[in-house]
C-alpha cells in the first residue's frame, strides 16, 4: 500500500494459533477508523505453520503482507527491523502477536495524543497502567529486567520491554537502519540511541493482559540482557550507531 498513515508490524514466531484471532481483532479496529493502514507480518524462524497461516490471512485482508526472515533465522529484533524498514507508514507500530494490549488503545499512540513526540512506548508500569491476570513471580521478573535497564542503560522509562511501540516514519527509518541487536536487548538499543539523538519519547500506561505462554526466564534473560546492554554501550563508543546519510535527509 502506498503512503499509509499507519503501519502495524507483527513479528511472529510459532504463532499459527494466535495470529488469526489477533488479525481479526486488528481488522475490526481498522474498519472502524478513517485512516489508511497496512499490516506486515514477519514470520521469524517458526517450527509450526505460522507462515502458511499468515499467507492465508492475507487473502482475507488486502492490506496485509507477509515477509519471512532471511534463511529462516530467529530473533525478534531481526524480524521487527525487517518489518519496520519494509513499512511505509507515517506512523509505524510494533505489535506482539498475542495482542496482550487492547488494540483500541492504539489511538493513544497516534496524533493528536502523539503530537510533539517521535516515539510512543506502551508501559505496564507507568502510573495508571493495569496488569490483568499476571502471577506475582512474573511481575518480579519484569521488575528485575527494568532494574537492569535503569542501572546499566536508560533511567528514563519504567518499561522498555513491552512489545508495543510506535515510531514516526522518520524516526523508524533512522533508528532501525542502525539497529544491531536481534535478541532481548533490541528494545533497549533503540531507546538508547533515540535518547542520545534527541528524539522525544512518550511512555503511555496501558491495560496489559498476561499471556500464560510467555517464555521469559528470569536468570537466563537477565544475564543475556546485561550482555547485550554491554554490547550496546560498546557499539555506541565505537561509533557503530552513526546516523546514515540517507537518514539525515529523511528526518
Amino acid at each position: 500500500m502506498s503512503n499509509p498513515f499507519l503501519s502495524i508490524i507483527i513479528p511472529a514466531h510459532n504463532e499459527a494459533e494466535r495470529l488469526p484471532p489477533s488479525l481479526e481483532r486488528i481488522d475490526e479496529f481498522l474498519q472502524a477508523q478513517s485512516i489508511r493502514a497496512e499490516v506486515i507480518v514477519v514470520e521469524n524462524g517458526s517450527h509450526d505453520q505460522t507462515y502458511d497461516v499468515a499467507l492465508e490471512c492475507g487473502r482475507a485482508y488486502p492490506y496485509l503482507s507477509v515477509l519471512r526472515s532471511p534463511d529462516n533465522l530467529r530473533g525478534k529484533g531481526r524480524a521487527v527491523k525487517q518489518g519496520m524498514l519494509a513499512a511505509s507508514g507515517k506512523w509505524r507500530f510494533i505489535c506482539d502477536a498475542d495482542l496482550s494490549m487492547r488494540i483500541d488503545d492504539i489511538v493513544q499512540f497516534l496524533p493528536p495524543a502523539a503530537d510533539g513526540y517521535d516515539i510512543v512506548i506502551a508501559s505496564r508500569e507507568a502510573p495508571g497502567a493495569n496488569r490483568v491476570g499476571e502471577p506475582e513471580y512474573r511481575h518480579v521478573m519484569g521488575r528485575v529486567c527494568t532494574f537492569i535497564v535503569k542501572f546499566a542503560a536508560i533511567k528514563d522509562y519504567e518499561d522498555t520491554q513491552c512489545g508495543f511501540k510506535m515510531f514516526s516514519g522518520a524516526a523508524a527509518q533512522d533508528l532501525f537502519q542502525v539497529q544491531r541487536m536481534n535478541g532481548i536487548g533490541f528494545d533497549v538499543e533503540l531507546l538508547y540511541i533515540a535518547k542520545r539523538r534527541g528524539y522525544r519519547v512518550k511512555e503511555v500506561p496501558i491495560t496489559w493482559y498476561y499471556d500464560p505462554y510467555s517464555t521469559m526466564r528470569l536468570w537466563d534473560d537477565s544475564i543475556h540482557l546485561l550482555r547485550e546492554i554491554w554490547e550496546i554501550r560498546r557499539n555506541w563508543r565505537r561509533g557503530l550507531y552513526a546516523r546514515l546519510a540517507t537518514s539525515d535527509q529523511d528526518r
